[in-house]
Parts: structure tokens; sequence; C-alpha cells
């Protein structure tokens, strides 16, 4: 699904309501497909870096008749905290980041987006809106405008980190549809993953090879250092302060 006309332009680069159409798209094909089929991933691989080769800014749509592996264990996990704690996981996770604050990115009446504790990818973020919300297409009109300002104020400040257009691989996460959708899955709470792979530059990535692959992931710096360096960052994207007077 391309995002824009313009072969050259990019998310953090479209409009607010260019960037609402998409989202408008992504949860009309999240229901269509999501009728007949039990996950619809919905996931953009941004630059070469992520193996994208098409120059068009776009991302792809799968539907599959099972629950893939990531699904499986996010629903397993999501459903005993929900029994343990009687509050959905994503939802108070959220709660306690909005109050730490140490790595809260942006936040708005609606979302938060923060480096999260466990994060892997140097820069890596989760997407998490403020309200209890199962699927993309639950969302009202203003929290999809809100979803818009957010998603343009993060990848901002993706592309200003090194002044390049960031890679990433980026997709949604919520509850299953399909037979599903007869199910009680108030468990789930809707959220976005950014994994970007870029560490000290815009030409030096982070690789997970060696000790990585074999044994345990290593992180290059804290959470709460990526959180506060991407933080601190503008929110005029870097091309168009270079077009101001």
């Amino acid at each position: 699904m391309c995002f824009h006309p313009w072969s050259d332009l990019t998310l953090p680069l479209m409009s607010l309501p260019e960037i609402r159409a998409v989202i408008d798209a992504w949860a009309e094909l999240a229901t269509d497909l999501g009728a007949s089929y039990p996950w619809v991933q919905i996931f953009e691989n941004k630059g070469a870096m992520m193996g994208c080769s098409n120059p068009h800014p776009h991302c792809q749509v799968w539907a599959s008749s099972f629950l893939p592996n990531e699904a499986c264990l996010e629903d397993r996990m999501q459903r005993q905290h929900l029994s343990q704690h009687g509050v959905p996981m994503l939802l108070e996770y959220a709660e306690q980041e909005a109050r730490r604050k140490e790595r809260l990115v942006v936040e708005n009446a609606d979302w938060l987006v923060v480096v999260p504790y466990w994060a892997t990818w140097p820069y890596q973020t989760l997407l998490l809106p403020r309200r209890h919300v199962c699927r993309l297409q639950d969302l009202s009109g203003s929290e999809r405008d809100s979803l818009a300002s957010i998603m343009q104020r993060l990848l901002i400040k993706y592309d200003n980190l090194f002044e390049v257009s960031f890679p990433y691989s980026m997709g949604w996460h919520g509850a299953p549809t399909g037979p599903y959708l007869e199910e009680d899955c108030k468990h789930w709470q809707l959220h976005a993953h950014y994994y970007p792979p870029l560490l000290r530059s815009a030409t030096v990535r982070k690789f997970m090879v060696g000790y990585e692959m074999l044994a345990q992931v290593q992180r290059d710096l804290t959470p709460e250092q990526a959180a506060e360096r991407l933080r601190s960052l503008p929110e005029v994207h870097y091309k168009k302060r270079a077009e101001e007077p």
C-alpha cells in the first residue's frame, strides 16, 4: 500500500491529513481482511538497510489463516497478566511509563511513545494508546488524528537523529480477528513496534551477530539514554529547517 502519490515523500514529511488517510486505510484493511483471517499484519520496512527494494514509501499487509509466533506469545502473556492482575498488561505498562517519564520520547492526550525497558535495538520504540483499545479499527476519529500527530513527531525525531531518512521496520499488533472476533479479547492492547537499526551515525548500524545470536542480546546504550537523546531532538524536520531563511 503506497502512502502518497509522490515517490520521495516519507511519512515524517507528509501532512497530518495525509498521515490520517494512511491510518484510515490501515483500519479499513484490518476490518476487511479481519472479517475472514485470524491475523492481519500491517508493517513497513523503510529504507534499503531494512531490505526495502521499492523506494516509493509504502507498507505491506499480510493476512494469515493462523496466529504467527509473535502473536501467539503476546496473546498468551497478555491473557496471563489480565488473569493475574485484572488489568491489561500494556495499559498498565503505559501508565507506569507515563508516570516515570525516564523512557518517554513523545506523548499527547491519547498516545505515548517509549523506549521499552526490554529494547534490544538502539532506538527501538513502542507506541501505545492511553485508553484500552484492542484493535486499530476501534480507534475514534480524534484518536486517529492524535495518532497521526504523534507518529509524525516520532518519525521527525528519528530522521533528525542522524539527519537521514531513518530506516526501520515497524508494525501493528492488536487483538486477533476472524473467528476471534466472537471471543473475549479484552486482554489485548493495541500497540506498534518500531525497530530501527542505526547505532552511531547514518551509516553505522547495529548487527545482531555472534554472541547476540548465540547467547544473549547486548545493548549499546540504555533505554533511558536512547529516550533522552530522542526526546531532546527538535520536532521540525531537518530538511524543513534547512529551507528556512
